[in-house]
């Protein structure tokens, strides 16, 4: 007797990855995530290849699980799929100090960040 499963959030022809932990802003985060939504994945996969932004390269990484998430668990044709939607939102934040003048701190702030990104199978009209 196991637990009952849950129903399924997204739509059968969606994908969804979700990177955790990482270490940058959302405000900067958000940028990247903005430049690939509503892209095919192909792409959005050159856009962040070619990128200058640092972080980038861990959005990539999540919108190739996104796309591994489609193909194995979904039976969905990647030749097909557009990034439907990629959203950001906050981590937790490290607090770090650093000695000012007259004895006084200053705060540093090490904010953490989430993307979210799903991906759909979209039927090209011939």
């Amino acid at each position: 007797m196991g637990k009952l499963s849950k129903p399924r959030r997204l739509k059968d022809n969606e994908a969804l990855a979700v990177g955790r932990m990482i270490r940058v802003s959302p405000q900067k985060l958000g940028l990247v995530a903005q430049s690939i939504r509503g892209m095919k994945v192909d792409d959005a996969l050159a856009e962040l290849t070619f990128s200058k932004r640092r972080i980038s390269q861990d959005v990539k990484k999540v919108l190739q699980s996104a796309i591994a998430n489609a193909e194995n668990n979904h039976d969905l044709d990647i030749d097909d799929l557009v990034v439907a939607e990629a959203y950001v939102g906050k981590n937790l934040v490290m607090k770090r100090y650093r000695p000012r003048a007259r004895g006084r701190m200053g705060q540093i702030l090490k904010p953490f960040s989430q993307i979210t990104i799903v991906v759909r199978q979209v039927e090209e009209a011939a």
